[in-house]
């Protein structure tokens, strides 16, 4: 396992080894012990899985009151991975990395409790299949969300005409005025 630490504290990128042969290939793609050794929770309580079509925009989501850590890959297609810092007092709130998930590549991405998620379904390529392991549960009442055209973080989705769901669309900008952001604990 090569573990890469980006900019964003605990956002982390994990390349698993792959032992390619004849047949395909074999792969772990979660292995409790070791992730926890990296910096992964050992505790995921749910599976996520979605599928998308390209130039499709899903984000940028997060829960408040139960938030939510992520463990994400791709398994068919690729996606534009995006993890917004929004810990209201942390030195690096607003800040967002993305990386490119594709089945290809096979990275995965870790974003703790505290970021926004989203991502994008790259243009010109295929439906894609999106998997993450989630460290709390979905409670639709608590779900969250940063506009994914937000002007300040000016995160570049590579979509030229974005497929967006109306909430998405409706969710508000990110200030440092909002109530509904999870405080920074260091």
């Amino acid at each position: 396992m090569n573990l890469i630490a980006t900019e964003l504290d605990g956002v982390l990128i994990l390349e698993p080894r792959v032992f390619p042969d004849t047949r395909g290939f074999f792969f772990e793609s979660y292995h409790a012990r070791r992730y926890a050794v990296l910096g992964v929770p050992e505790r995921f309580v749910q599976d996520n899985h979605s599928r998308s079509a390209p130039g499709t925009v899903r984000g940028l989501h997060y829960q408040l009151l139960q938030p939510q850590g992520k463990l994400v890959r791709v398994i068919r297609g690729e996606a534009y991975d995006v993890a917004v810092d929004i810990r209201r007092g942390s030195p690096s709130f607003g800040r967002w990395i993305a990386i490119v998930l594709s089945a290809e590549n096979r990275r995965q991405l870790y974003i703790p409790p505290g970021f926004a998620h989203g991502f994008c379904v790259t243009e010109g390529g295929e439906t894609t299949e999106v998997e993450y392991k989630c460290t709390a549960y979905y409670r639709p009442d608590d779900q969250r969300g940063i506009r994914w055209d937000d002007p300040t973080l000016a995160i570049p989705w590579p979509a030229r005409a974005p497929i967006v769901s109306e909430q998405d669309q409706a969710f508000s900008l990110l200030t440092l005025d909002r109530d509904d952001l999870p405080l920074y604990t260091a």
